[in-house]
């Protein structure tokens, strides 16, 4: 089938790499999973897009609010789920307008080869980004991290000193190996339900014990009152406002696994809750992590917040708390790699191989490329000192296009006349909303770099 120059080969990058029972035979060696396979759940669909939206995003929340304050840090979490939600509404209208089953087909529909090739560029830069994020995330966890010549010790270092197998590269190498590698090589997205559950679990733990410890310390007369809107005292204020919009993109992107989703279920129709009750978890998450942790550390939230629980949190079993908090989520980043590396994987060999056979059907294929995709990811954690630095970059490009300038852009351009006047309406307004906000965030970012760099000299 071809439509706008999309073909069938176009779609495997959103598609599963498994078939289902109504779509083809198997392919050889492929027999015995084919037939076990009768279509995902709702429960394990929720928890798998669920999964591909809390991710480390959740962790750089907190100090958002400290840039816009409380009540407009809040609003923005809501604000940012609506247009998501939006988004991702039309991208499956437009999907089933024109009868294709990926995000890259309806991009190749819309803008034929170079929209399809665009947004597998914008997957991988994206998707790099996030998973060194967690790399990163995890190294600091387990094995600590030095900051402005301060060392945060890690969970390991904590309980067994400093030893050359717990330092952050043999930690990451031995993750890398024996968890990221086993989980990366699982061609079917659906088995990744029951580690999603759990890493959802782990999410929702961390939320809890971060919100308890800031009402025993709000009982307690311990936190002051918190900052309700930015403090904006010149125009430089004004400009640092826009740095919280990547992070908050970053935050909900989950467009590029919508679809492969949606082709595994035992009733599609069910894409739509699944949608919506999969943001209204998250922005659960969201809100409750962005108020609790900034009530309880203030205006010393730290850009990774995970980074605030390695001192005396001034109540008792402070320690074990600390050490509960750190291990459960860098346990849950370990579970939510996969799922990113999933759609990675796919659109990277769309867009390195597009005429060569499925992935699926070539094992050589798909162990070279896992193997060389972790590499360049384990590589990167080692070298990258901020996760900060990492969503400021992939939030102000990659993320924003994959959310809103994309599912925008389909719209306006409309290749079969479905969208109505206030869809329209609608994709201007995150088109513009997403352009303008990152433009100003990334010069805002710009600037604070060379002032830094300016006053040694001027002093």
């Amino acid at each position: 089938m071809t439509m706008g120059g999309a073909t069938e080969r176009f779609t495997e990058g959103s598609e599963p790499l498994l078939p289902t029972k109504r779509e083809r035979p198997a392919a050889e060696g492929e027999e015995a999973a084919f037939h076990e396979f009768n279509g995902a759940s709702f429960a394990g669909a929720v928890f798998n897009l669920s999964t591909t939206i809390v991710g480390a995003g959740i962790m750089a929340l907190p100090v958002t609010m400290k840039v816009l304050g409380l009540i407009p840090g809040l609003l923005m979490i809501v604000l940012a789920a609506l247009l998501t939600d939006a988004s991702i509404e039309l991208l499956l209208r437009f999907s089933g307008a024109v009868g294709v089953r990926s995000y890259g087909a309806v991009m190749g529909d819309a803008f034929g080869w170079w929209g399809r090739r665009l947004l597998q560029v914008c997957v991988v830069i994206n998707n790099v980004g996030v998973m060194i994020v967690y790399m990163i995330i995890i190294g600091d966890v387990l094995s600590g991290t030095t900051s402005g010549g301060e060392h945060h010790y890690g969970v390991l270092e904590g309980w067994f000193g400093m030893h050359w197998w717990n330092g952050r590269f043999f930690v990451l190498l031995v993750t890398t190996l024996g968890v990221f590698a086993p989980l990366a090589c699982l061609k079917h997205i659906d088995s990744l339900s029951y580690t999603s559950a759990i890493s959802v679990a782990l999410a929702v733990v961390f939320v809890v014990i971060t919100a308890g410890i800031a009402v025993v310390k709000l009982i307690g007369g311990q936190i002051p009152m918190p900052k309700l809107f930015p403090a904006i005292p010149d125009l430089a204020s004004v400009w640092e406002l826009f740095t919280a919009v990547p992070v908050l993109v970053t935050a909900y992107v989950c467009h590029y696994n919508v679809h492969p989703i949606h082709n595994e279920l035992k009733d599609s129709s069910q894409i739509k809750p699944i949608v919506h009750t999969s943001l209204t978890l998250c922005s659960t998450v969201y809100i409750t992590t962005s108020f609790f942790g900034y009530l309880l550390f203030g205006e010393s939230t730290l850009s990774d917040v995970l980074a605030n629980f390695d001192s005396n949190l001034g109540i008792p079993y402070s320690s074990v708390l600390n050490d509960a908090v750190r291990v459960s989520y860098a346990v849950h980043l370990m579970l939510v790699f996969p799922m990113i590396f999933h759609a990675l994987r796919l659109n990277l060999d769309g867009l390195l191989f597009a005429s060569a056979r499925p992935l699926s059907s070539d094992n050589r294929r798909f162990g070279v490329m896992t193997a060389l995709l972790l590499l360049v990811i384990f590589s990167c954690a080692n070298f990258i000192p901020s996760i900060w630095d990492a969503f400021q970059f992939t939030g102000a490009t990659a993320a924003v296009c994959i959310s809103f300038i994309f599912p925008g852009a389909i719209t306006l351009r409309d290749s079969r006349g479905i969208a109505k006047k206030w869809d329209k309406i609608l994709a201007i307004i995150m088109i513009v909303l997403a352009v303008v906000s990152n433009v100003i965030a990334v010069y805002s970012d710009a600037y604070k770099i060379f002032r830094k760099k300016s006053a040694p000299s001027e002093a």
